[in-house]
């Protein structure tokens, strides 16, 4: 069947299409120089309209393209279009038939899926996502359409949820997951720690993405939450023992994990291994020579004295190193440098022998080459940072000139040549799933072994907790932004919190928690605590009310609760505490830096120094050169880390905090805790 336009119509329209003719299953649309094959199958609607004589046809295809016939005879318009439109819906009703056993197929099977027992991750709904395009592309009939037919509309809704409002289905179908799981596991949840886990911890238990980092607040119970994923996957049957990896920042933490594991999983088949013990283990399996770690690493005199000694040797033979050192520690240091061997003094030696440590240490961590090093410092700091890099090379060479001599390696080293072992091959991680403790102390060097540990295994998981408010140890090398950019580091996964505390009461949390998210750099989160407390439970107080307050606690500390005195230096210990042992003999009292107290938690909690000043808290930015190259780019946000570093001090306490500040010069802190409605006690 054929429809032309009239030979005036046709002259009238100018019109590039002037006849339409029906074909099996379809329309052919052409004109003198034009041709246009419209499948029904792109097909979307078929329009007739009458204009002031004439008919038009109007054919709308997908993207809302249209092609249009003009100046045809009406009633044969009409008739053309009648037959038209019969012919094509009898073609659709017959493919609605072939579309509807696919769609409710795939329905079936995502009603079966969102019963299943597994996580839905993020790169399977995209895999989900890919498949229903796949079989949509398939269809005989235009997507579009499919909401016009009865057998059709409710399996094609099902599927148009999947695609355009994807992540609210996933986070359904991980509720309804997550609760079939705490129900049919409640015996786990209730027995694997002393107290059984609450919401949110199980909810971070069961979670089943690739990468996870759980946020956990100060006392909220991280390692009780890593411990009982290792459980949940034994008990799941989704990994063996063999194929479980935890990771511990320090020999003491793992050996206290390693306790846990025993006491509530049941087992030494787990167990918890430090990153350099973890690299030992590489490099051992790979079929080297097992090193041995220097002395030099553990014996900190012995480490000062090569660097001192090979210091002195340089400045002592070479006038240009002299002079080089001499200008970097009086311009940048501002130390006072004695005229003439200046080498030779022992005080400015003394207090030198920690700064070129702690360089070193950094250099050695980068692990790249000077060129290397340079390259990748900030330009503004490149030419100073180059001077400062020639000075540091001979000490460096010393260093691993006794490591030969030795033959051993130093902690950096042993994580160097175990990713080297693994990105040669040399040894296939046999772990599906790797457990990290406190994972905001990372460093870039530790994430190295990570990513080459993954990439040795595409299938394992990262599953990390930790605590971005807690992040104190940039000055080691740590960097934050590990954590707080999680995702694009360790790929796509998800994230989420632990919203209870176990240590402190809510006043304390709600010092602690206002005062850190002043900064918004740090990730927010929610930290609710299970006990009240009355607005003097941090309470501000001059440093010299210290021994009233502590004849006070005297009277009512009951035994056994443990008073905690902190202080952001060693040396900074209150004279004060040299009479503990005799004039407060009943009271239990330990003194130490912030820095040594993470992890740490007492019943009352004293901060002493908060004052301006050289060792003030804050410290004064100290930061040199070597150290801003090396390191971690800092936040732009005044004292953020001095900040965590306080926010870690007032959350080691149970029930109270006092915060000893100096009258003539009180710290910045104390204005901003004053502002937060912290009260300040004349007396205690």
């Amino acid at each position: 069947m054929e429809l032309k336009a009239t030979a005036l119509g046709k002259h009238l329209a100018q019109h590039p299409y002037n006849r339409v003719r029906l074909l099996t299953a379809g329309v052919e649309v052409s004109g003198e120089r034009h041709q246009y094959l419209i499948p029904f199958n792109q097909l979307l609607e078929i329009n007739c309209k009458r204009g002031m004589v004439w008919g038009e046809l109007e054919f709308i295809l997908p993207q809302r393209q249209v092609v249009r016939l003009h100046g045809t005879e009406w009633s044969a318009t009409q008739r053309f279009y009648h037959h038209l439109h019969e012919s094509w819906q009898r073609w659709s009703a017959e493919m609605s038939e072939v579309a509807a056993g696919v769609l409710n197929s795939l329905q079936a099977e995502l009603g079966l899926a969102a019963t299943s027992e597994k996580w839905l991750n993020r790169a399977q709904l995209q895999a989900l996502q890919e498949r229903i395009r796949g079989l949509a592309a398939a269809l005989p009939l235009p997507t579009e359409r499919l909401t016009q037919f009865d057998n059709c509309r409710d399996a094609w809704q099902a599927c148009l949820e999947w695609l355009d409002n994807a992540e609210a289905k996933r986070r359904a179908f991980n509720d309804a997951f997550t609760a079939r799981m705490l129900e049919q596991y409640a015996a786990f949840f209730d027995q694997i720690e002393r107290s059984p886990l609450n919401a949110s911890q199980a909810r971070a238990v069961v979670n089943g993405e690739p990468s996870l980092l759980v946020l956990a607040g100060a006392g909220s119970g991280k390692t009780s939450v890593l411990v009982a994923r290792a459980g949940w996957l034994l008990t799941r049957g989704e990994a063996s023992a063999e194929q479980i990896l935890l990771l511990a920042f320090g020999r003491k933490a793992a050996e206290e994990m390693n306790e846990r594991i025993s006491q509530r999983l049941h087992t030494s088949d787990i167990t918890a291994r430090t990153f350099h013990a973890l690299a030992l283990h590489i490099i051992q399996q790979g079929g080297r020579k097992a090193p041995c770690v220097s002395e030099l690493e553990s014996n900190t005199a012995a480490r000062h004295s090569l660097l001192i000694n090979c210091w002195r040797e340089q400045c002592r033979d070479k006038k240009a190193q002299a002079k080089g050192w001499r200008l970097w520690l009086e311009e940048e240091l501002n130390w006072r440098v004695a005229q003439g061997e200046f080498w030779q003094d022992e005080q400015l030696a003394k207090r030198l022998a920690g700064r070129l440590d702690r360089w070193l240490g950094l250099m050695r961590m980068h692990g790249g080459s000077q060129a290397d090093m340079i390259a990748g410092c900030p330009q503004a700091l490149q030419e100073v940072f180059q001077k400062h890099i020639k000075l540091m090379a001979p000490l460096l060479k010393a260093w691993k000139a006794a490591l030969k001599a030795e033959g051993a390696v130093d902690f950096s080293g042993l994580i160097h040549l175990a990713i080297n072992v693994l990105d040669k091959g040399r040894f296939i991680s046999p772990w599906k799933h790797i457990l990290v403790d406190e994972f905001q102390d990372i460093s870039p060097q530790r994430a190295a072994l990570l990513a080459a540990l993954r990439r040795q295994n595409s299938h394992s998981t990262l599953y990390a907790v930790g605590d971005d408010w807690q992040a104190i140890y940039r000055f080691s090398g740590a960097a934050l932004t590990l954590t707080t950019a999680f995702e694009h580091h360790f790929g796509q996964g998800d994230s989420c919190a632990l919203d209870t505390t176990y240590r402190f009461n809510d006043r304390i949390g709600e010092v602690a928690n206002r005062f850190i998210q002043q900064n918004p750099h740090q990730l927010a989160k929610p930290l609710n605590s299970l006990t009240r407390g009355d607005k003097k439970a941090v309470t501000l107080l001059a440093d010299e009310e210290l021994d009233a307050l502590l004849d006070k606690m005297s009277g009512y500390v009951k035994p056994g609760q443990r008073v905690l005195v902190l202080a952001r230096y060693h040396y900074l210990r209150p004279a004060a505490l040299e009479k503990a042992a005799t004039r407060w003999p009943k009271l239990a009292i330990d003194f130490m830096t912030i820095h040594a107290s993470k992890g740490q938690q007492a019943d009352y909690v004293i901060v002493v120094g908060l004052q301006e000043g050289q060792d003030g808290f804050p410290a004064p930015a100290r930061e040199t050169i070597m150290e801003r190259a090396l390191l971690p780019q800092p936040e732009d946000f005044p004292d953020a880390e001095e900040r965590r570093l306080l926010y870690v001090a007032l959350t080691r306490a149970r029930y109270r905090v006092w915060l000893l500040f100096n009258k003539r010069q009180p710290s910045a802190f104390v204005e901003i805790l004053k502002r937060l409605d912290v009260p300040v006690a004349r007396r205690p």
